[in-house]
C-alpha cells in the first residue's frame, strides 16, 4: 500500500471530521485528503489568535480556499489564560487544549464524528506537551496513525499540488519568548510586527526571539553573510516596531527543519491534483 493510500485509509476510517488548520505543511495535506476521501463531510478549521502571525492565518485561509474545503475560523484565547501567560515548559498544552476546545464546537455543531490534528510520526519523541490535550480530547492522528514523516509528507504533499509542500516549519509566536517570561499580546504583537519586516525583505527561515528591547535574530546560516551587509536596514525596521537593540545569533537556525526547499509562499498558485501511486 503507497503512503497515500495508507492516509486515505486513515481518514476514512473518521467518517466524518473537523480538521485543525495551521497553514503548515502536515495540517495542509491531512485537510487536502479529508477533502479528497470525505467531501463535505470534512471541515477545515483555522485558530485565530494573538500568537499567529496575520501572514500565516491569510495563508492557511488562502489553502483551504484553494483546496475546495468547507472552512470555519474561530478565535481562541489561550493568551488569556493565566497558565498559558505564564509561559511554563508545557505551554503548549495549555494552547491546545483551548484548540481542540474550539475543534470540538465546531464538529458538535455541525454533527462531525472526529476532530484530527496534523501530528505525525517524526514527533513521536520529541517534546510536545500538546499531546497529553490531543489524547484527552481524543483527537486523531492520521498522519501518525499511516506512519507518515515529515520528507514523505512534504512529497505527498509536491505530488498533490499543494503550493505550501516547500514551505519552511513555523512555531507560535509564543515560542519566541523564554519559557518563564510572560506572554502578552503585546510582545507578540511587536514579535510578528519585526518578523513580517524580515518577511518583506525576503528572509525566507528566521526567528526572532524576544528579550524584551533586544531581539536576537535566528537566520539560516545561509544568510548571515545578507544579514550583516543589510544590517543598517534590518536594525532600522526593528527599531520601528519597537527593538532598541538587534543581534545576530551566530549558531543560526536549524535550516535542515525551517526550508527544505525555496519556500512557497501564500501567492503561489495551488497546481492541479494530480494521481499519485507510490
Amino acid at each position: 500500500m503507497s503512503a497515500l493510500e495508507r492516509l486515505e485509509a486513515s481518514v476514512a476510517a473518521l467518517d466524518s471530521v473537523a480538521v485543525g488548520l495551521s497553514g503548515g505543511v502536515d495540517s495542509s495535506l491531512l485537510v487536502a485528503v479529508a477533502h479528497r476521501v470525505l467531501g463535505d463531510r470534512a471541515v477545515a478549521v483555522v485558530a485565530r489568535s494573538p500568537s499567529l502571525p496575520a501572514r500565516e492565518l491569510d495563508g492557511a485561509i488562502a489553502t483551504a480556499e484553494a483546496i475546495g474545503i468547507d472552512l470555519e475560523v474561530v478565535t481562541t484565547s489561550e493568551v488569556d489564560d493565566p497558565r498559558y501567560a505564564a509561559n511554563p515548559t508545557n505551554r503548549c498544552l495549555f494552547c491546545k487544549d483551548h484548540q481542540f476546545a474550539a475543534l470540538q464546537q465546531v464538529a458538535d455543531r455541525r454533527g462531525l464524528a472526529t476532530i484530527a490534528h496534523g501530528e505525525t510520526a517524526d514527533d513521536i519523541g520529541e517534546h510536545r506537551p500538546g499531546r497529553a490535550a490531543a489524547e484527552r480530547w481524543g483527537a486523531r492522528a492520521p498522519l501518525r496513525e499511516a506512519g507518515l514523516g515529515k520528507d514523505a509528507i512534504r512529497d505527498l504533499a509536491r505530488q498533490l499540488g499543494l503550493p505550501v509542500w516547500d514551505k519552511p516549519a513555523f512555531a507560535c509566536l509564543s515560542s519566541r519568548i523564554p519559557y518563564g517570561d510572560e506572554v502578552t499580546p503585546q510582545k507578540l504583537a511587536r514579535i510578528d510586527a519585526a518578523e513580517q519586516r524580515l518577511f518583506d525583505m525576503g528572509f525566507s527561515a528566521f526567528r526572532v526571539r524576544h528579550h524584551d528591547d533586544l531581539a536576537r535574530l535566528e537566520l539560516d546560516p545561509v544568510e548571515h553573510g545578507r544579514a550583516v551587509r543589510e544590517a543598517a536596514t534590518i536594525v532600522a525596521a526593528l527599531r520601528e516596531v519597537g527593538y532598541a537593540h538587534v543581534t545576530l545569533d551566530l549558531a543560526g537556525l536549524d535550516a535542515s527543519r525551517t526550508r527544505p526547499g525555496r519556500g512557497a509562499t501564500v501567492t503561489d498558485r495551488l497546481l492541479p491534483v494530480v494521481e499519485v501511486t507510490s
